[in-house]
């Protein structure tokens, strides 16, 4: 399930990186030249906090943004200590989709596809992510930054944010973030946003789906942080499989969907985990987690 995801973007070259995951995970600047890492990266109690970092350039999703966003996603994905991942931003931007400057023809067709495939594997990344990831959203998120907000499995924004795919204005129709969008928000609301470009407001985006929660901004930390621990108090192995199944299901028929997740739900009882809750809550004590990574043998 979620561990295919991850050993087939381990093929393209993405090593992991090693070092305290209580320091930044600043090792191996992925982009093409000098210059200060555009992404930023902390561990700690089980939460990964992901920084995009290039607030002068309203954090534009540039190749080296995408690539540096991607090794800081993949990072120990599979390590135990690992149980959910927050992106947020620095500055009142926080994402405003591709750097433009990439997409001109003085670069090759063959960069573009390189942009826009990168792009693509970090957007599948995260879905495919054995943990859940969370985007903490303060200011305006637009096109390939809308994009990331709406393939994220939670968003949390402060009610100053506003999303948008404006691409169209530009000459330039946002065709991959409508693949998230259409996918988060109602078709007649995300062709309304992918043909106009006009923004809708932090409440809007609730209302439609693309927002688990907003918040005032002083509230915007602490209530994201509040569900990162949340999350990261529950065993790993049963939110992983909980996830994978989630996405597995979404596009069956109900009568599949049900098969499916019956199944689901014979393999989480078996899990060391789930014989664990299940005992604790009879003898009304707190579970203490295995929190180790189990792959299901079922039987033929």
């Amino acid at each position: 399930m979620a561990a295919i995801g991850l050993r087939t973007f381990r093929k393209t070259g993405f090593w992991w990186l090693r070092g305290n995951p209580w320091a930044p995970l600043s090792a191996g600047f992925c982009s093409r030249g000098p210059g200060p890492r555009p992404t930023s990266a902390r561990q700690r109690d089980g939460i990964r906090n992901i920084v995009l970092s290039d607030p002068k350039r309203r954090n534009a999703l540039s190749l080296a943004m995408l690539k540096s966003l991607q090794r800081d996603i993949l990072h120990e994905a599979e390590s135990g200590d690992l149980k959910v991942i927050v992106i947020s931003a620095e500055g009142p931007v926080f994402s405003s989709g591709h750097d433009l400057k990439e997409l001109t023809d003085e670069q090759s067709p063959e960069y573009h596809a390189e942009v826009f495939q990168t792009c693509s594997e970090v957007m599948m990344l995260i879905q495919n992510h054995p943990v859940p990831v969370i985007a903490m959203v303060n200011g305006l998120a637009t096109a390939a930054g809308c994009q990331l907000v709406a393939s994220c499995d939670i968003a949390v924004a402060s009610d100053k944010s506003s999303f948008a795919t404006p691409g169209v204005n530009i000459g330039l129709f946002c065709s991959t973030p409508a693949v998230a969008l259409g996918r988060t928000v109602p078709r007649k609301v995300a062709l309304q946003m992918l043909f106009t470009g006009e923004p809708i407001s932090a409440e809007e985006a609730l209302l439609h789906g693309l927002l688990s929660k907003v918040v005032p901004e002083g509230r915007l930390e602490e209530e994201t942080m509040r569900i990162a621990r949340k999350i990261a108090s529950l065993s790993r192995p049963v939110v992983s499989l909980g996830k994978a199944t989630f996405y597995k299901q979404l596009p069956q028929d109900l009568r599949t969907a049900y098969h499916l997740t019956s199944q689901t739900m014979v393999d989480n009882v078996a899990l060391r985990d789930g014989q664990e809750g299940i005992k604790a809550f009879i003898q009304k004590r707190k579970p203490v987690w295995s929190q180790r990574r189990v792959t299901v043998h079922r039987r033929r």
